[in-house]
């Protein structure tokens, strides 16, 4: 038995080998190092995740935050405890009620005055429709219900706290006593009234500034008038309209008319019912006017200090308790009512939220008339000159105190990094911890200076409506990132910071527990016993309780109500009650640390006064060396978001958000992005282009700026984008870029240029176009040629010889070609059909051309001129050994100018020269459409291997007995190649059939005055000579306007009428370019024997001269000879060898051959007959 007792584990009782413990370590280091490899694979994600990641957080990408704000799990009756009920009673009642007033005072920070500033907001004013005003008030009226409901209860709270406060200071002589009040003082009660009636006044003050409210409100209410004589029409049942008419009074009354606190001050706070007397209760008032005066006097001291930090706020709350206190017991202290109204001269104005300014004065008039009128008025408007003159003086100053800001706030930050980044010494931890403490304090401090600076003076001069000086608003805006710079730091290091607040506190709890457990001994060392000893001990352990424990605000308050009633009968000394009073104050601010610094930097105030935006982004883009401080404004700017969601006058405050992210974007864009990419470009096209010596450049002179800084900027956050700068800039000059590419072309090589000169100036990473630097070369269609044939003619230049056409001008830098691979090309498109349409259409265009041709020959003017000369010719060219003279010819040309001039400086002549070269050109596009026809054939021909002797796939096909569809498909094969054989082989005669549809009837009688046409070719050709030669000319101008190398259309032009009609032998019977070569050749001699008589004489200027004049003549014969090649050239193609009745007779005889032989096929068609005979 005794045996079996022992036996589950006696074994392993025995002894410990140690195994286990190895076990242990192997199993530790195991999971150590699965812990390490983790780790590395964590940060390996990270950083594979982004580049920005550091030990530093970052504001804009937080995916989570730290909250550091300690939240109270036990409720105020647990906190609450000690054996004294009453005492806990009264504790409990207080405290209850400083809780609810700050959860009344955060409501209304967050969704009243929010829901009432937004309203209108978010609609441009050109956009407004009609009844939109009304739509909104309608969506806003649930608002002002909640609005009033809101107001009711401030309204019970604040009565509440002044029974409660009238009861515990009870002047009746019968009553009995809660507790001993004589020594005790809430203050803390009095300060959250206070918060509570500036709430209230708050909302007066915005809805007193709020005039598109008001002007809506007041069409709302027409709005019900219409629909109360008409409720039908608009679907309401008139029992629901009274009891709605009735609320919008009510509402009106209680929230709109700015009476909020007027009406709250004038309640009836004696109430029989409770018992409680209260205007009556002369030692109610006397504690009532003490508390304000302490808390004045604390205030008085610290306002507009450096060290000030939120006197301002207390202030506004003693004022209206002043005016509270007045309207409960109608009396006025003129001392204290005087001091009030001195400190305006410190503090002109008061933010009280957002863009509302509360002057303080103006208040205190309103609202206590009876002392208003013991005040000298020139008091009064002293006050009011004063605040003009602050406003003149900062505006002045604001230079001074952003540099001197920047100084301390900069330190500031040093001290910082420098303060948290060292290790803690484990011996000097309540000397680290304290340091770090101030540096918190000090952080908050500069914080809160520099955004009541801020707030003041924007405010102040919208409020008076006073213009800002550009220096003001970029000193104003650069106090804003300084504002947000101390935001940053503490967030960047956010985790040092929590890890010192929790220590800070633990230090100032054990501070505040050692000075109550000093004046704890005092008390029960003291052996006397009274009510009041026992009041005070009780409080001081309820103090002790509340400090073992985190440092929330309900255990703070629990603090300074238990100490109010602690602190009498001397239980502190005065050296001790300071410190202590000190300590509490830092654990208000280091418990609260991030909360206080949010609020204070918090800049959504910025929403009213964007319109300092524009002016700051300029300044950013003239100093472009501190960019980075854009960062800060945008964070600025991002304040004003959480706030915008209270908005309830739209559908969805989203629309509001748009609207906003929009203008800030317009607004940027604008004066920033667009700004910044014109100049990038700018600076890009002058660096490529130095060349040309188009500005000066020179740095010394007119300065540079260095904009690659933008592009070492991180992306901004703003709502829901992140704008890249660098980003931005470069998909602007990708796409421009591309597209001044794609329109020209030739410019590849200076754009991709620009793109390597952004790489390497500005770090710019440019995308390749990857566009073709040259262009295919498809040329114009003979479809497009066609429909405009008369277009085409005259704007374009043709070549005989190289059998192309080239654009006469063009307003790019380069010039169209046409020529034979482009016309088969287009004949491949269209098919070969296109060619007979073409030549149709060519007709057509000739024959409208002709018309004009004749005109110009019937003239009287012209054709007395031929006859003359025809007249002229035949009678001296046996003197004039057949040719034609060159002066006859010259002076015909001249001539003609007399008869008149076109505004373009042209005679008839030259037009009648154009008209022929025009018909030329016509004829020489007909010339390349045969040509580019058999390119065509020849091109598609070039598979078939032998064009003699060609296969009949169809016959083949069926000898195989393949399928009918095959069969179709080889007879379709069949039929193209025939085709294509005939093409190629024949080509059609185009010239033969324009020559023949068009010289019968220029060959007839009635167009006799027509014959005269060979004579009037030489002045043509005169004519022609001189404007080549000046087209030719141009060439080497830079304006080259006008300017040809070839028109051999005229030649094309004068064969092809030649030809129709059939004046060949009259025109050579004028020897015309052997006259002229003579001529040139007589008048080169003369110039070269006047040049060897000047040469002995040695006149340098007439030799020059003599030069010029040999050149000239060069010139002139040289163009008469090509002109002479090309019109021998163009002949050619009319058969210019044979004269009309040659080619008649020759059709002729062609003809009777042909008879012939069928006739003797026909003869011989039994061949087999004579040889049986």
């Amino acid at each position: 038995m005794a045996v079996e007792t022992i036996a589950p584990d006696w074994e392993f009782d025995r002894f410990d080998d140690g195994s286990q413990k190895i076990h242990t370590e192997v199993q530790m280091k195991n999971y150590g190092k699965f812990l390490e490899e983790y780790t590395s694979q964590l940060k390996g994600i990270e950083d594979a995740l982004d580049d920005s990641i550091g030990d530093v957080w970052d504001f804009t990408l937080d995916p989570i935050a730290l909250k550091l704000l300690p939240y109270e799990q036990s409720n105020l009756l647990e906190l609450i405890k000690t054996d004294n009920k009453v005492l806990n009673k009264v504790i409990t009642v207080y405290a209850a009620l400083c809780s609810e007033v700050k959860k009344l005072k955060h409501e209304a920070e967050t969704k009243f005055y929010n829901g009432l500033l937004y309203y209108g907001e978010g609609v441009s004013d050109t956009s407004v429709v009609e009844g939109e005003s009304q739509i909104q008030m309608g969506r806003f009226i649930s608002f002002l219900q909640e609005l009033s409901c809101f107001v009711s209860r401030c309204f019970e709270v604040v009565v509440n706290i002044v029974h409660q406060l009238a009861a515990l200071y009870n002047s009746n002589k019968g009553a009995t006593k809660v507790i001993e009040s004589s020594g005790v003082h809430f203050q803390t009660v009095y300060e959250h009234l206070g918060e509570l009636l500036v709430v209230l006044l708050t909302l007066d003050e915005i809805m007193e500034n709020h005039g598109t409210l008001k002007d809506h409100w007041k069409m709302y209410k027409r709005l019900l008038k219409s629909v109360h004589h008409n409720p039908g029409k608009f679907s309401i049942p008139e029992e629901k309209l009274k009891p709605f008419e009735k609320l919008i009074l009510k509402l009106e009354g209680q929230l709109l008319d700015g009476m909020i606190l007027q009406a709250c001050v004038e309640q009836r706070f004696d109430d029989p019912k409770e018992g409680i007397s209260v205007a009556k209760n002369g030692a109610f008032a006397e504690e009532f006017f003490f508390n304000i005066r302490t808390i004045f006097t604390n205030v008085e001291s610290k306002i507009g200090e450096p060290a000030e930090i939120d006197q301002r706020d207390k202030y506004a709350g003693v004022c209206s308790l002043f005016v509270l206190h007045f309207h409960i017991f109608r009396a006025v202290d003129k001392k204290l009512y005087k001091s009030l109204l001195d400190v305006c001269k410190k503090v002109p104005a008061v933010t009280l939220t957002a863009n509302i300014i509360w002057f303080p004065d103006t208040f205190l008039i309103a609202k206590v008339p009876a002392a208003a009128k013991l005040m000298d008025k020139k008091s009064l408007q002293a006050i009011r000159a004063h605040r003009d003159a602050y406003l003149q003086q900062k505006a002045q100053t604001l230079t001074k105190d952003v540099q001197s800001y920047y100084v301390f706030v900069t330190s500031w930050m040093m001290k910082m990094e420098a303060i948290l980044s060292k290790e803690q010494k484990s011996e000097r931890l309540s000397e680290d911890l304290s340091s770090r403490c101030n540096v918190f304090v000090q952080g908050i401090l500069y914080a809160y200076s520099i955004g009541t600076i801020i707030k003041t003076v924007m405010n102040l001069y919208m409020s008076m409506q006073r213009p800002m000086t550009k220096t003001s608003v970029k000193a104003l805006c650069r106090l804003v990132e300084l504002l947000k710079a101390v935001e940053h730091t503490f967030h960047r290091r956010s985790m040092v910071v929590a890890d010192s607040v929790s220590h800070i506190n633990q230090q100032l709890h054990s501070q505040a527990l050692n000075a109550i457990a000093h004046a704890k001994k005092r008390v029960v060392s003291d052996k006397k016993y009274s009510e009041q000893r026992l009041d005070v001990l009780s409080s001081l352990v309820m103090a002790e309780n509340a400090l073992n424990g985190p440092s929330t605000r309900e255990r703070r308050l629990v603090v300074s109500l238990a100490l109010s009633v602690g602190t009498q009968m001397k239980t502190f000394k005065d050296e001790e009650l300071l410190p202590l009073q000190l300590v509490l104050k830092k654990l208000d601010l280091i418990s609260e640390v991030r909360e206080r610094v949010k609020i204070q930097c918090d800049c959504s105030f910025l929403y009213w006064h964007r319109a300092v935006f524009p002016i700051y982004l300029d300044d950013v883009y003239e100093y472009a060396v501190d960019a980075a401080r854009v960062h800060y404004m945008f964070s600025a700017l991002r304040d004003s978001v959480p706030t915008m969601l209270y908005a309830k006058h739209m559908e969805s405050c989203d629309q509001l958000l748009e609207s906003y992210d929009q203008e800030i974007m317009d607004v940027f864009n604008e004066h920033l992005l667009d700004k910044l990419c014109k100049e990038i470009e700018k600076d890009l096209r002058l660096s490529v282009h130095t060349h040309l010596k188009l500005d000066d450049r020179n740095p010394f002179r007119v300065g540079m700026k260095d904009l690659a800084h933008f592009f070492s900027l991180k992306p901004i956050r703003f709502f829901n984008r992140f704008i890249h700068i660098k980003a931005y800039v470069t998909h602007y000059l990708d796409k421009t870029f591309y597209n001044l590419t794609t329109v020209a072309l030739h410019d590849w090589a200076t754009y991709s240029e620009m793109r390597n000169l952004a790489t390497q100036r500005y770090g710019l990473t440019m995308t390749e176009p990857h566009l073709p630097s040259q262009t295919l070369e498809q040329g114009l269609d003979v479809l497009e040629i066609m429909r405009n044939i008369h277009m085409f003619v005259s704007r374009y230049l043709y070549n005989l010889n190289n059998q192309i056409f080239i654009e006469k001008a063009s307003n790019n830098k380069h010039l169209n070609t046409i020529n034979i691979r482009h016309i088969a090309n287009s004949i491949r498109t269209h098919g070969t059909g296109i060619m007979n349409t073409t030549v149709n259409f060519t007709y057509q265009f000739l024959r409208k051309k002709f018309y004009i041709f004749s005109q110009f020959m019937y003239d009287e003017h012209i054709k007395s001129r031929l006859i003359k000369d025809i007249r002229f010719f035949r009678e001296t060219k046996d003197q004039s050994d057949q040719k034609y003279p060159f002066e006859r010819a010259e002076k015909f040309n001249r001539g003609i100018r007399k008869l008149g001039i076109t505004p373009e400086g042209q005679s008839y002549l030259d037009q009648f020269r154009q008209l022929i070269s025009q018909i030329g050109n016509a004829m020489g596009y007909v010339r390349m459409i045969r040509s580019g026809g058999l390119h065509c054939c020849s091109s598609a021909i070039r598979f078939v291997p032998d064009l003699e002797d060609i296969v009949n796939f169809e016959e083949l096909v069926k000898e195989e007995g393949l399928s009918e569809e095959t069969q179709k498909a080889a007879s379709v094969l069949d039929s193209v190649l025939g085709d294509l054989t005939s093409n190629s082989a024949e080509g059609t005669e185009y010239f033969k059939m324009l020559v023949g549809v068009f010289a019968p009837e220029f060959r007839s009688a009635k167009n006799m005055h027509l014959r005269n046409f060979y004579m009037i070719v030489p002045p043509l050709t005169v004519n022609f000579v001189e404007h080549s030669i000046s087209c030719k000319e141009k060439l080497n101008k830079k304006n080259k306007g006008g300017a040809a190398f070839t028109d051999d259309g005229f030649a094309m032009g004068v064969a092809y009428i030649l030809k129709l009609l059939d004046q060949y032998l009259e025109f050579d019977s004028l020897h015309w370019f052997q006259a002229v070569r003579d001529k040139y050749m007589k008048e080169m001699k003369a110039v070269a024997k006047e040049q060897n008589v000047q040469s002995s004489n040695q006149d340098e200027k007439l030799l020059q001269t003599m030069n010029l004049t040999q050149k000239r003549l060069d010139i002139y014969l040289q163009e008469f000879e090509l002109l002479h090649f090309s019109l021998s050239s163009a002949r050619i193609f009319f058969r210019a060898d044979k004269t009309a009745a040659e080619e008649t007779q020759e059709r002729k005889d062609k003809e009777g051959r042909e008879a012939a032989k069928v006739e003797g096929s026909s003869d011989g068609s039994n061949p087999s007959e004579p040889a049986s005979k």
